[in-house]
């Protein structure tokens, strides 16, 4: 399944096959280019970015690499192939063939789905919309306008499903997209943790690692809907999605990596002597990673909910790799274990499967996580020091759910307020540490060097090495 770049809108769905949705998506695409030049990446209008462009939406050989202008960046509509004779493998409707248009009664909650979705796309661009600024090398700057472009790219995915499916509601939708803005006062995004700043490059390493990865799991439970097009289009955003969280993953290394080496180079472990030399401390840095989990645990939404439980009555939004699940997919009478409070502890409960669906989720991302902090540890483990980053406890720091109305450590422990307001300086990132932060980010954009409060990648993009000329500058 090629994708025709001879088209004004790149695509492999037959878009000039429907002339009116062309038409419609067509003028919707100025806008697009419009909020891109206003609200996009600063910085990226005047270079050619070694960009990986979508050319096929095969498994092999599915992308190219070349030097691009960013204002020339051709963005389309792609989903992955038809499943033959697919089946709905959950709820009410399992077993019954997989819908190419949609269920009548099903119209508004699918539309929800995909709009809030669809709205983080473009909020994680504008987010790191001013991070150009401060690279610390050339192959970050690449990566973090990798990242932009195929953000960009999504909003055209959920785009082209609200104008291709729900007539006038969803072009109106498709125009909100382009209206809200991230930590907007008047329209803010949909979702609090699109309405974070990241003003910085630690910031960056932490939302690709731990909010991207929300959206893997998000976008994974949408790939099982029982509507086909949604299912087809996420699983194609699936693919593209797994390098923002390399980006994360490796980024959040090569600081930690830095430190380390500062560390051993200088025969210290205390955190103010690494900061005067340039380093971040790896105190700081389980500071960010503590804010980042939390407000990233929060994007799953309540621990026991009544419309998560009917998106996947409905067969709209199934489980993290459903099929691969051993039970019945209906949950009728299954149980789930789920964390509540119960005399001052955070203790695990029997409640309904059904209700639980968020929680299995969360569940499933934290292990997720878990796996790339374990990365982090053995590179500090490698360097021979004795430190060990840690997932703070989903009882910490919560904004949503059943742990809003209470104070916790990082270790899951209740405490009072006093006690919060007593430690949550060591727990969370202080104005002094952002300030901080914020002073290393001085730009290079030399060839082949970096910033010294990061190391080198192990290896460059493509088999390129890491002084290659992934940015040209004109």
């Amino acid at each position: 399944m090629s994708i025709d770049y001879q088209e004004k809108i790149p695509n492999n769905v037959n878009l000039g096959e429907d002339r009116r949705l062309q038409r419609a998506l067509e003028n919707w695409q100025p806008a697009y280019l419009n909020w891109w030049d206003e609200q996009g990446p600063d910085k990226g209008r005047d270079m050619e970015v070694y960009l990986r462009t979508a050319i096929s939406v095969d498994a092999d050989g599915w992308a190219q690499f070349g030097h691009v202008k960013l204002p020339d960046y051709r963005w389309g509509i792609f989903m992955a192939p038809a499943q033959e004779n697919r089946k709905i493998a959950y709820g009410i409707h399992k077993g019954e063939a997989a819908w190419q248009e949609i269920p009548g009664e099903y119209r508004s909650e699918l539309r929800r789905l995909i709009v809030t979705q669809g709205d983080t796309e473009p909020a994680s661009v504008e987010q790191q919309a001013l991070l150009g600024r401060t690279c610390p090398s050339l192959y970050d700057l690449r990566n973090l306008f990798q990242v932009n472009v195929e953000e960009g790219r999504h909003l055209w995915a959920m785009v082209y499903l609200l104008h291709a499916h729900f007539g006038r509601d969803g072009r109106d939708e498709a125009e909100e997209m382009l209206a809200r803005h991230s930590g907007d006062p008047d329209k803010p995004r949909i979702l609090q943790a699109f309405n974070e700043k990241t003003p910085d490059w630690l910031s960056f390493f932490m939302f690709t690692f731990f909010t991207d990865r929300d959206g893997k799991y998000q976008l994974a439970s949408l790939a099982e809907s029982g509507f086909d097009p949604l299912s087809r289009t996420c699983r194609f955003m699936l693919t593209e999605e797994a390098h923002h969280m390399f980006v994360g993953e490796t980024g959040v290394q090569r600081v930690i990596q830095r430190a380390c080496e500062l560390m051993n180079e200088l025969k210290t472990d205390d955190p103010g002597t690494i900061r005067a030399h340039g380093g971040i401390d790896l105190q700081t840095i389980q500071k960010y990673i503590n804010f980042h989990f939390s407000v990233s645990v929060d994007l799953f939404g309540q621990e026991l909910s009544t419309n998560a439980a009917n998106y996947y009555t409905m067969g709209l939004k199934g489980r993290f790799e459903e099929t691969k699940i051993d039970d019945d997919h209906v949950l009728k009478d299954a149980s789930y274990k789920v964390s509540e409070i119960k005399n001052g502890e955070v203790v695990m409960a029997d409640a309904s499967a059904i209700t639980a669906i968020n929680e299995r989720l969360r569940d499933d991302y934290i292990a997720d996580c878990q796996k790339g902090v374990g990365r982090w540890n053995k590179t500090i483990a490698k360097a021979g020091i004795d430190f060990e980053m840690k997932l703070p406890n989903r009882a910490f720091h919560r904004g949503i759910g059943a742990f809003t109305e209470i104070r916790a450590n990082p270790d899951g422990k209740l405490i009072s307020q006093a006690e919060w307001d007593k430690h949550q300086s060591e727990w969370l990132p202080t104005d002094e540490d952002r300030v901080f932060v914020q002073s290393l980010m001085k730009p290079v954009t030399e060839q082949g060097k970096i910033a010294g409060w990061i190391a080198p990648p192990a290896r460059g993009i493509n088999g390129q090495s890491f002084d290659f000329e992934y940015v040209r500058y004109h």
